[in-house]
């Protein structure tokens, strides 16, 4: 198993530009593959947003069930408005993680929350949009992470072409 394992699980999309902008994210949060259940996406996916083409580097999985075939030292992590759950602010993300979100119109089927190792919600008014979920989510995990970037490489490396702005550092 690599360093970490970071797996995002979709249950039953329906909206393929939500899994565009969501393979956009796993990209730039180094997720290593993105299972979804169902067949709404399949009938959608001609809409697609995945303007970094991150699907080819990153696998995006047809599956029956998320949890089938899931390794033993992955936590299965709910993200959904369940009451009972843990506010993503106080939540320590497991090294080895599937996060699981539910569709944009339904939430996450009872026996799957039954067999997670963590239920977190997003604490906002009203529901957020299935990509903002996994957005927010990837997110806190780098934030909360001692592994992440922060040097003028990462920047370089990782914005568009017609950008070349630079702080303008002030004198003292």
């Amino acid at each position: 198993m690599p360093e970490q394992q970071i797996i995002i699980g979709l249950t039953n999309p329906k909206s393929a530009t939500n899994v565009g902008a969501i393979m956009r994210a796993a990209g730039c949060f180094n997720v290593n593959s993105v299972l979804y259940t169902g067949t709404r996406y399949d009938r959608g996916v001609k809409l697609n947003t995945d303007t970094k083409k991150i699907s080819s580097t990153i696998p995006l999985t047809p599956v029956d069930d998320l949890l089938a075939n899931k390794h033993p030292d992955t936590k299965v992590v709910c993200v959904d408005l369940v009451e009972g759950a843990t506010p993503l602010p106080t939540f320590q993300h497991p090294i080895n993680a599937l996060y699981i979100f539910g569709p944009e119109d339904n939430t996450i089927k009872q026996q799957v929350i039954n067999q997670a190792d963590h239920v977190v919600y997003i604490p906002t008014i009203g529901c957020l949009n299935l990509a903002a979920s996994v957005n927010v989510v990837l997110y806190d995990r780098i934030a909360k992470s001692t592994t992440h970037h922060t040097d003028n490489d990462l920047i370089r490396s990782s914005r568009d072409t017609n950008n070349r702005v630079k702080v303008k550092q002030h004198n003292q």
